[in-house]
Order: C-alpha cells, then sequence, then structure tokens
C-alpha cells in the first residue's frame, strides 16, 4: 500500500512516474558504478529541462546507450554520435550528446584512479549521506559547496555538463544527499527517524 501523497515530498506531485522515482530511487545510497553513469549522463541531458522530460525518456536512453556501459560509450563512434542525434527517444542535443561520450571516458578514467566510481565519489561526502533538515520545499538549496567542490573536480579531469546545479542534482539523485522533506515517509525510511 502507497502512502498519502501528502506525506511525500510535494515535488513529485500525483504524476505516476515521478511518484515512484520518488519513492523508489530519488535519495536512496547509490554503489553502483553502472548507475552512476546513467545518472551523470541524465543529469547532463536534464540541463536546462525538467527531470520528468528525462524520466519519460528514460528507457529510451537505456536502449540507446547500450545500458549505459560506460565502456560501450567511449567507444561510440562518429556514425554513432550521428544516430544518437537522430534517435527521438532521447534529447538530440549535439553538445549533451557529445560530452556525454567523453564524459564516459574520463569517468573511466576516474575509475581507473580509484578503483571505482563509487570510492570516488563518496570521498565528498566522507562517506555519509549528507541528511537535510526541511521542512519546506523553498528552503532546499540549488547547489551547496560539496556540490561545487565536485563541479570543479570533474570539470578539472575534463567532464562537461557538470556544473554545480547538476552536480547536487546528481547527489540528491543518488543518495549521497538526503533532502527528503522532513515530513515525508521516505526521509523517515531512509534516515531512521522516528
Amino acid at each position: 500500500m502507497m502512502p498519502e501523497a501528502e506525506t511525500r515530498c510535494p515535488w513529485c506531485g500525483d504524476i505516476p512516474i515521478y511518484v515512484r522515482y520518488h519513492d523508489e530511487e530519488w535519495g536512496v545510497p547509490l554503489h553502483d558504478d553502472r548507475a552512476f553513469f546513467e545518472l551523470l549522463v541524465l543529469e547532463g541531458a536534464q540541463a536546462g529541462l525538467s527531470w520528468l522530460t528525462i524520466l519519460k525518456r528514460r528507457d529510451g536512453y537505456r536502449e540507446a546507450y547500450e545500458g549505459f556501459s560506460p565502456e560501450r560509450v567511449a567507444a561510440f563512434d562518429a556514425d554513432k554520435l550521428a544516430a544518437l542525434t537522430a534517435d527521438a527517444r532521447i534529447i538530440r542535443n549535439r553538445r549533451k550528446i557529445a560530452a556525454s561520450v567523453a564524459n564516459a571516458r574520463t569517468f573511466l578514467d576516474i575509475v581507473a584512479a580509484f578503483g571505482s566510481f563509487d570510492a570516488y565519489v563518496w570521498r565528498f561526502v566522507d562517506g555519509e549521506p549528507i541528511v537535510g533538515s526541511w521542512e519546506d520545499i523553498r528552503q532546499i538549496p540549488a547547489q551547496t559547496p560539496v556540490a561545487e567542490r565536485l563541479s570543479r573536480d570533474l570539470k578539472t579531469r575534463g567532464m562537461r555538463f557538470v556544473g554545480p546545479t547538476i552536480c547536487y542534482a546528481f547527489l540528491q539523485s543518488a543518495g549521497l544527499v538526503n533532502d527528503h522533506l522532513r515530513g515525508c515517509f521516505r526521509f523517515r525510511e531512509l534516515t531512521g527517524a522516528v
């Protein structure tokens, strides 16, 4: 049985795909490199758009990006890039698509340097999720010093479409930050708060 709508963060409204994402994924700590790579690509694709727009296309992205294997994406050639820019299942922005392929190569460099992207990214929060203590959605910041540090580090390594706002959304999505409102049932589930 699903909790009543008023116990959720209000940003997901009553749109089924958004509610499911809120209830099952957003803020849940990730430790899977493929899932991290997927989120990096999708958050970059979201720039200037709504997350709902991306969620509706996620299955298309998963097919077009061959399951978000960073090794496969890093090997995409000019023909594959041309095919992606013509693929109506995804956001067909040439710059975002080209960045996702270059970012796959940088992602693999990070994995080689740290053993996993998981080991790399969790260092930014000292291995534990940062828990917000927000009562109202208007209190949640669009970016934080942690997101700024992550953004700066990723850019230094060569990634694109990883500004501080995108990085903060990534940290929230991947559960390195729990920004569920205190009154939301997921806040209690993820923190053990009563």
